[in-house]
């Protein structure tokens, strides 16, 4: 079972992401606010993947996953976007990103990508 750390600085975002995930089969063991919590939270927990939301107050998600890849250069990162955001996703992919999903998304399309980037099928 994939762990997984969720990162977003909404509340309703990160409770959203953690219910979709866990009803299939990915263990949630870590939240952060913002890219700081996040970069710290890695850190500490050493998750399988990270979704990181882009647009985030003390550091964005790009910074985040910059400081996360020159630390961690296996690390599993999805970025969690809105829509018209596309420069900002080439930007994170160029930094080490593995993929994105652009919200609003449905919980098939995050549980799929996700299951992609670990390499882990529920079944």
């Amino acid at each position: 079972m994939p762990t997984v750390l969720v990162v977003d600085d909404a509340v309703f975002m990160r409770a959203t992401i953690k219910r979709m995930l866990e009803n299939h089969q990915f263990e949630i063991i870590g939240e952060a606010t913002n890219g700081k919590e996040a970069v710290e939270k890695y850190r500490e927990l050493l998750p399988d993947v990270v979704t990181m939301d882009i647009t985030m107050p003390v550091m964005t998600g790009i910074e985040a996953v910059k400081k996360i890849m020159t630390e961690f250069p296996e690390a599993k990162i999805v970025m969690v976007t809105a829509l018209g955001q596309q420069k900002l996703i080439v930007e994170a992919i160029e930094s080490g990103a593995k993929d994105f999903i652009t919200k609003p998304f449905n919980p098939d399309q995050i549980v799929q990508i996700l299951q992609n980037v670990t390499n882990w099928n529920e079944n």
